[in-house]
């Protein structure tokens, strides 16, 4: 299985701490044990690097660029047909253009499900949205 996982998912797991930080440490644990992979889009990527290289804290950007680097995580592309969906999506849904590119791309890619915290997105219904548990 190919699950998408939002950047706030990966936020959580390796910049945050309480609650949310151990949900996500669970659930990302979780996928791995089951040998799903993770797909993430090069819009994760900027989301998760901005604050460690606005601050400066290379060894914040050094877990995410690590986490983004290993064998099981997938990058998958925001092609034009990426943008074509996302567009829609948008519109359709009143997603915000993240929210929306994230999806696309997920949907693109063949991902099985999307993996994220925010409960609006479980109105989207061309992939699972799983909200972070």
């Amino acid at each position: 299985m190919l699950v998408y996982s939002d950047s706030v998912i990966l936020i959580y797991f390796f910049d945050h701490t309480g609650p949310l930080h151990g949900r996500a440490v669970g659930r990302m644990s979780a996928l791995r044990t089951a040998g799903e992979l993770v797909a993430v889009s090069d819009l994760t990527r900027l989301e998760c690097r901005m604050k460690p290289i606005r601050l400066g804290n290379a060894a914040a950007l050094a877990l995410f660029d690590g986490f983004f680097a290993q064998p099981d995580v997938r990058l998958v592309p925001i092609t034009t047909a990426v943008f074509e969906r996302a567009t829609v999506i948008g519109a359709t849904h009143k997603f915000t253009l993240a929210d929306s590119l994230h999806l696309a791309a997920a949907v693109e890619a063949g991902c099985d499900r999307f993996l994220t915290n925010d409960h609006r997105l479980s109105a989207f219904t061309d992939i699972a949205v799983e909200v972070l548990p």
